[in-house]
Parts: structure tokens; sequence; C-alpha cells
């Protein structure tokens, strides 16, 4: 077998509300009709990993059984890099202008990172790093 590419779907309320939220954080749209009633995708990183997010009713369909209840735990968290000090600081501004929640304040972390965690306005985690302080 030869994976050429994998791709993260993740299930969310609202699909506008999250499109604009990840439009806000500066997220690359994947291609020109990036949005639909049933899905919003976006391109991340210098490889373009692909982050899927469908309504709820229609992942579950997919997945044929129950969606994780992020309220009571967590299902993945993605790493996002950073530049710079400088720029961590930043992502934890805009996710809290965009209205998301900075749940790790940017700090350093074992002495030769630096970075913060935040949630989605549905509760899907991230965090960013900046290696090299």
């Amino acid at each position: 077998m030869n994976t050429k590419k994998i791709w993260a779907n993740l299930a969310v309320e609202d699909i506008e509300r999250t499109r604009d939220f990840y439009l806000k954080l500066g997220f690359k749209p994947n291609g020109p009709n990036h949005t639909t009633e049933e899905l919003t995708s976006f391109l991340v990183g210098e490889d373009d990993f692909v982050i899927h997010f469908f309504k709820k009713e229609r992942l579950k369909w997919s997945l044929e059984g129950e969606l994780a209840d992020l309220s009571k735990g967590n299902e993945v968290m993605f790493t996002l890099s950073a530049d710079s000090v400088t720029e961590v600081d930043e992502w934890a501004k805009e996710v809290r202008k965009a209205g998301g929640t900075v749940f790790s304040e940017p700090q350093t972390i074992m002495e030769k990172w630096y970075g913060c965690g935040f949630a989605d306005l549905d509760g899907h985690k991230f965090n960013v790093f900046y290696n090299g302080k």
C-alpha cells in the first residue's frame, strides 16, 4: 500500500461559524468551493494538510456510530508550528479575537519549547509550538 495523503475529518455544529473562525485565523480554504451546507475544508501548513469540518449529523452518518462528546474528553489534538515566541503569542491573541478559547496560556514548556493551547468553537483542540527558545 502506498498512502499519498492523510487528512482529518472533524464534526461541528455550525458550518458557517466554523468557516468564519478558521478564516479569521488565516487558514487557507481548500479550493474555491471549500464550503457547502455539510462541509467546510481548509489546507494547513506547508504540506497542505487537509482538515474537513463536517456538520455533526453528516459525519455521524459516515462513521456509522457516535461522535465524541468534546465536553467530556478529547478526540485528538493537532500541533501547529510557529516561527517565534511572538508568533505563538499572536496565535493566542487571534484565537481569542475569533471567539476561541485559550486553555493553555503561552509559556515555556520543558525548557526548550514555547507554546500555547486553544480550542475552537466546537472544542477541537490545537496547540501552537515554537521549538527554538
